[in-house]
């Protein structure tokens, strides 16, 4: 139950990265934004959690490509240590709907200010750093908010691939929860949990509105 929150970063990094890519003037552009939004349409289905267990599975396709580069086969969902790297891989693949909205905000920073930063003298990652991030800072808060909401309700992965082991490693929050109705009736036990974790929520969500204001240009 402690580690839903560690596909967060990964999934906004690979959002703001791919959405930068993806607005510059590239050709094909378009057909790439709709290629990697796919992912966040179908990544949560059962469908897709089934394939991702069979590819990390002894016999896997990762395994497989482990061997041929002279690695030894790993045990992804029998060792503690390796069995969240599949489970935040497969949530970091659906970052589509966090990339298309950076994309959105990159597209309303006027091209004004990178003309201006050019005539400076300033680099690539001078502009991306000094007129990118802090004029996408306020989208930055909203997926950062709606990316920890959805990490809390972590359940499909965890359930289908992993049912919460080894060891409780993968027994993220709402599949604890559901595992206290369902597998053990404990109905009164759930509902007081599920109202523990909403005030969690809360608390965390707060907490990044109180440190914004720290970091988000208005």
């Amino acid at each position: 139950m402690k580690k839903e929150k560690l596909n967060v970063p990964v999934k906004l990094i690979f959002g703001l990265l791919i959405a930068y890519l993806l607005t510059r003037n590239i050709k094909g552009t378009t057909f790439f934004r709709s290629l990697y939004y796919v992912p966040s349409l179908i990544g949560g289905s059962i469908s897709i959690a089934l394939v991702w267990r069979e590819l990390f599975s002894k016999n896997g396709l990762v395994n497989i490509f482990l061997e041929r580069l002279g690695a030894p086969a790993l045990s992804w969902f029998s060792d503690q240590k390796l069995v969240m790297i599949p489970l935040v891989l497969m949530s970091a693949w659906q970052f589509g709907s966090a990339m298309i909205i950076f994309a959105a905000g990159i597209k309303e920073i006027p091209g004004s200010y990178y003309e201006a930063a050019e005539i400076d003298g300033a680099n690539k990652w001078q502009t991306f750093y000094k007129i990118t991030l802090p004029l996408l800072s306020p989208i930055i808060l909203y997926n950062l908010v709606m990316q920890t909401i959805a990490a809390f309700m972590t359940f499909t992965q965890a359930f289908i691939i992993t049912q919460g082991g080894p060891n409780d490693a993968t027994n993220f929050y709402a599949l604890y929860v559901y595992n206290q109705a369902f597998s053990f009736n404990s109905m009164g036990y759930a509902s007081a949990i599920s109202w523990i974790m909403l005030l969690i929520m809360g608390a965390v969500t707060f907490l990044i509105f109180k440190s914004s204001k720290k970091w988000v240009v208005v």
